[in-house]
């Protein structure tokens, strides 16, 4: 069986600064070029295996439409045919559209009459069509997490790995050269880095004394409307 977080990053940009870095000197830290010329952008549609930690049959280009998905997702099960599949994802509306329904009705349920997009049957909306891909019966199955809370998916940790060490100081000098570099971090990523990731955060709400820390500087209690703290007796 397969437990698999699965996402987008849409976006990338490849920037190529206009003149190379100041090598670092000692006491100091590397200079960048802050002009940049602007050749393109891609989007990376990722899997992330939960159980090794590894990022696997990612796909890399333009777009992110719902054919990109679905290809995308047929193509990681592809991978092991005969398998079980869970998809862990979010509620992006190509995450459950009908022709992703049509596939997955091929695959778990053939024959099946699916009925008409907005008239009948499994296909006829947004909230049925959700409903039939969420099937724990089925052997490639979707798991949508609650709305705001697409930081429980897991993938999200790469991807921010992704940002800091390839993207974010990078300079590009095509498009190409950053879907390559992001190919060959990827490799790097799963030779060197990748592992399963442990939850630490038990879903206990926070002191009400650390809560403050966790909310915008806007909306923290002020010195005038903040409880006075009463002094120990002595």
């Amino acid at each position: 069986m397969h437990t698999v977080s699965i996402d987008e990053m849409t976006g990338l940009q490849a920037l190529e600064r206009t003149a190379p870095d100041k090598t670092v000197r000692s006491g100091d830290v590397t200079k960048q070029e802050f002009e940049y010329e602007r050749h393109g952008t891609t989007t990376l549609i990722g899997n992330f295996d939960v159980t090794t930690g590894e990022m696997f049959s990612e796909t890399i280009g333009p777009t992110r439409t719902e054919e990109d998905f679905l290809a995308h997702v047929m193509r990681t099960v592809a991978t092991d045919p005969l398998a079980p599949w869970t998809f862990v994802l979010d509620n992006l509306n190509v995450h459950w559209s009908a022709s992703l329904v049509e596939a997955i009705g091929q695959l778990c349920e053939p024959g099946r009459d699916l009925g008409a997009k907005g008239k009948r049957g499994v296909l006829k909306s947004q909230v049925t069509r959700r409903e039939f891909l969420s099937d724990s019966t089925h052997r490639v199955r979707f798991v949508y997490l609650p709305k705001h809370s697409s930081w429980l998916n897991q993938i999200e940790i790469v991807f921010g790995i992704i940002t800091r060490k390839a993207i974010r100081r990078g300079s590009f000098k095509s498009l190409q050269d950053l879907e390559d570099k992001l190919r060959m971090f990827l490799k790097y990523y799963n030779d060197v880095m990748a592992h399963p990731f442990k939850w630490t955060y038990t879903g206990k709400p926070l002191e009400k004394s650390r809560r403050q820390l966790f909310c915008p500087i806007h909306r923290r209690p002020t010195a005038r409307n903040a409880k006075p703290v009463k002094a120990n007796a002595s």
